[in-house]
């Protein structure tokens, strides 16, 4: 089945579809954010070292910001069920290779290949989605329920993790996440019908190529820079990113059959959904992946306190997220990210101000605001993501959105690295521990770093992504559209 022009489908059908695509990026954060509260104990399985812990919270985050677009783009071409059970199918792989992982390296190539997977199932739930639910007030209710996916996936992984690790070890929770997602990828295959674009872009290798090469060196380049941003391989990285992401971009402009129309750049709610997204992972999402980490340093949490914090802040997104469709019709989606933005920045500023002294309560109202804020982020997120491109290329769209938000998310945490980890000690090499897929890894190097430090860097991290949701609430509505 086709997508040129909305389609009439049956409620049961677009009910499954939606279940289907909400679980699957349900699964896929999960699995996005479980080595989250079980840093310590993998890390001392594998006989990780500090790069090692840095590779093994970061590198799911390269899978997925490298193949987003291009799964996007054969997700809309090529059938987005087919995508969607193949990528389910691939998630589960890894998952698999992870909890049999002898050492570091076997590891982490297992969560790129979870990325990889990953990209394919979040890209192609949008484009169901918005195949089965017409625009309006069904679209909104649907992108809602995604949005709450999102959050309950993040809230659920640490979670999982660290039950299974206290119960038997860290390797249950990608057991567990294997059966699934193939459970998932089978149920996609019997339940969800098959739809494709009716007016296909064709594959474009090159651009795919070039693209994934592009952002994996770009990431790569970020978790290597923790070790010592004058080194030489952070460098050669940076500049092999910035040349292969030119050559994407021209490409792109000269392609007939180009995976990302770059002069949707010039349609403000395009910009204004990609901006936003770019903001969410550089701010709440950045923030968030620090504090477990912190938690357990500064103020003495363990890993399930600290995973139960975290869902206090994901949970209240989950249940805002479902509400979110009954806010007045009359609100743009612009207005929609812009005031989620901004709730976000509220909420972190809240964060803000802790002494050595702090216990759990004092983080606990900070955490409900930015996670209410979150929820209408989220359900406005996937709605624009889809809205801002033409019918048919909902898989683009959702590609493009979540692209930018994983890479936001890896520019993020290495900025809240570089301003929350106090200064001294053991320099750029400590702050490697402490950085991860934002500060979780730390333990050992900043062992000799005053409690005072820590809460003082964390106060600052607070501010400096507060003040990047703000930038992108700022971008996003002076982003009118034209007439």
């Amino acid at each position: 089945m086709t997508d040129a022009a909305p389609s009439p489908v049956s409620t049961d059908n677009s009910t499954r579809a939606l279940t289907i695509a909400a679980l699957g990026t349900l699964l896929t954060l999960m699995a996005f954010t479980a080595p989250l509260a079980t840093i310590n104990s993998t890390a001392a399985d594998l006989m990780s070292d500090a790069a090692g812990r840095t590779w093994i919270l970061s590198s799911m985050s390269i899978g997925l910001a490298a193949a987003l677009l291009t799964t996007g783009t054969v997700a809309d071409d090529f059938g987005r069920r087919r995508t969607f059970a193949l990528g389910a199918a691939v998630l589960a792989v890894g998952a698999i290779v992870c909890a049999v992982s002898p050492d570091t390296l076997i590891f982490v190539l297992a969560r790129i290949l979870q990325g990889l997977g990953g990209a394919a199932v979040i890209a192609s739930s949008l484009g169901i989605i918005a195949h089965t639910h017409p625009a309006g007030p069904v679209r909104a209710k649907a992108s809602g329920v995604w949005g709450a996916s999102v959050g309950a996936g993040i809230a659920l992984g640490p979670l999982l993790a660290a039950v299974l690790d206290r119960w038997a070890s860290w390797r249950e929770a990608y057991v567990v996440l294997a059966v699934a997602t193939v459970a998932l990828a089978v149920a996609a295959h019997v339940l969800v019908e098959e739809s494709r674009s009716d007016a296909p872009r064709g594959l474009d290798p090159v651009g795919a190529l070039l693209l994934a090469t592009g952002v994996a060196a770009l990431l790569a380049a970020l978790v290597e820079g923790r070790q010592g941003w004058i080194a030489v391989t952070p460098i050669v990285l940076f500049v092999l990113a910035a040349l292969l992401l030119s050559a994407f971009v021209v490409l792109e402009l000269r392609g007939a059959t180009a995976m990302l129309d770059l002069t949707l750049f010039r349609h403000p709610p395009f910009l204004a959904a990609t901006v936003a997204a770019l903001a969410t992972g550089g701010g709440i999402i950045a923030l968030m992946s620090y504090m477990p980490g912190f938690l357990g340093t500064a103020l003495g949490i363990d890993a399930l306190g600290a995973a139960l914090l975290l869902f206090g802040w994901s949970a209240t997104s989950v249940v805002t997220a479902l509400l979110a469709r009954r806010l007045p019709a009359s609100m743009s989606g612009r207005t929609q990210l812009a005031v989620g933005l901004v709730g976000v920045a509220i909420g972190m500023v809240m964060l803000t101000g802790l002494s050595e002294n702090a216990s759990w309560p004092r983080l606990l109202p900070g955490l409900l605001v930015a996670g209410v804020a979150s929820g209408v982020l989220n359900a406005a997120l996937g709605r624009e993501a889809v809205a801002s491109v033409p019918t048919g290329r909902g898989g683009m769209g959702s590609g493009a959105n979540n692209t930018a938000r994983y890479v936001g998310s890896a520019i993020g945490v290495t900025v809240v690295a570089v301003v929350a980890v106090p200064a001294g000690g053991s320099g750029a090499r400590g702050m490697t521990q402490f950085a991860g897929s934002g500060a979780r890894g730390m333990t050992q190097s900043i062992s000799s770093h005053s409690t005072t430090a820590l809460t003082e860097g964390w106060n600052t991290a607070a501010l400096v992504t507060a003040a990047i949701s703000v930038v992108g609430a700022v971008v996003v509505a002076v982003s009118r559209s034209r007439r």
